[in-house]
């Protein structure tokens, strides 16, 4: 895809410019160096500046805001590998198994206070708007970060929270870069709000691949443990559509081996087992592409010409036919 490699190279001459190993006190900014060199696809500061190009915007003008959206994701990675007790992050070991939990802790404090940073060289009407968003967006993040703990305790989740939870987990900072970049561009707010729609259900549609791809992906491209939603008990789409398919005895095993909580290989093969038994990957598919459509059909409705609107539709199609 050009256009995306246009914005790219916009993105990496100044992103790869930051230079966090020179910063002192060294134990802090280091492991914040670790994590960005661990690289990541880097698609919401992409989409920030796709956003602002499609709406007739400059596009510089996007790239430290772009820059700020990916600081913050990775904030956010750093302390979710905490909370989950990750070992791995990109296939290399996560900062507070690197370091230690209380460095990582300080270390994502401070990637979150220089993430605000990055806005601070908008125009005042533009900062105003922009950080309102972003601010809504961090709390609603927290809010989806809360429901996700939540349900580790319970036996069951409902679909409709887990829909809920990972559209505030992934889907809302999806759709705040998208409206960021559109702001920037002063696009109309009727356009702005439709993109972040767009970006929202494209988000969502994101995770549910992620979801999918923890147990069916290619084995040697995850980047991160394998099953390692199952190892950690989380209700995803996949657990939730095996309760509402499985019978008697198959609802009673997956909520055995659920409540174990050491890691055990036969666990990995038998939730595998009853969700192939079940063809959950067919229903999550199913799922995915529903939640692609909804996603497209807010780009028909954006003003603007038809090249635009075609860089939005390639895009969403190349990211939810990932293999991995």
């Amino acid at each position: 895809m050009e256009a995306l490699k246009k914005y790219q190279e916009i993105f990496h001459e100044q992103f790869d410019a930051l230079r966090f190993d020179q910063k002192k006190p060294s134990e802090l900014y280091g492991p914040i160096d670790y994590l960005l060199q661990l690289g990541g696809k880097r698609l919401r500061p992409l989409v920030s500046l796709m956003a602002c190009d499609i709406f007739g915007g400059t596009i510089q003008k996007a790239v430290k805001p772009s820059i700020a959206i990916e600081l913050f994701h990775n904030f956010t990675l750093m302390h979710d590998d905490i909370m989950d007790s990750a070992p791995l992050r990109r296939g290399r070991t996560t900062v507070h198994e690197k370091y230690d939990v209380n460095t990582a802790i300080l270390s994502g404090d401070a990637l979150l206070i220089q993430s605000y940073q990055f806005f601070e060289d908008l125009e005042p009407h533009l900062f105003k708007e922009v950080i309102s968003l972003f601010s809504a967006t961090a709390a609603k993040l927290c809010e989806g970060q809360q429901y996700d703990m939540n349900f580790m305790q319970q036996s069951e989740v409902d679909l409709d929270e887990y829909l809920d939870m990972i559209k505030k987990k992934t889907g809302v900072l999806t759709a705040a870069a998208f409206k960021i970049g559109a702001i920037i561009a002063q696009a109309s707010p009727e356009d702005a709000d439709r993109i972040y729609q767009f970006g929202e259900n494209l988000g969502i549609a994101f995770q549910l691949k992620d979801d999918l791809l923890d147990i069916f992906g290619e084995k040697s491209a995850v980047g991160k443990k394998q099953a390692g939603d199952i190892f950690e008990n989380k209700k995803t789409i996949l657990f939730i559509k095996a309760l509402e398919k499985g019978n008697e005895q198959q609802i009673k095993e997956l909520k055995y081996w659920y409540s174990i909580t050491a890691e055990n290989i036969d666990k990995i093969y038998a939730v595998e087992r009853i969700f192939k038994q079940l063809k959950v990957d067919l229903l999550v598919s199913e799922m995915i592409d529903e939640y692609t459509q909804k996603a497209q059909n807010f780009i028909e409705q954006i003003e603007g010409h038809k090249i635009s609107k075609d860089i939005l539709f390639e895009f969403s199609d190349r990211l939810i036919s990932r293999r991995y």
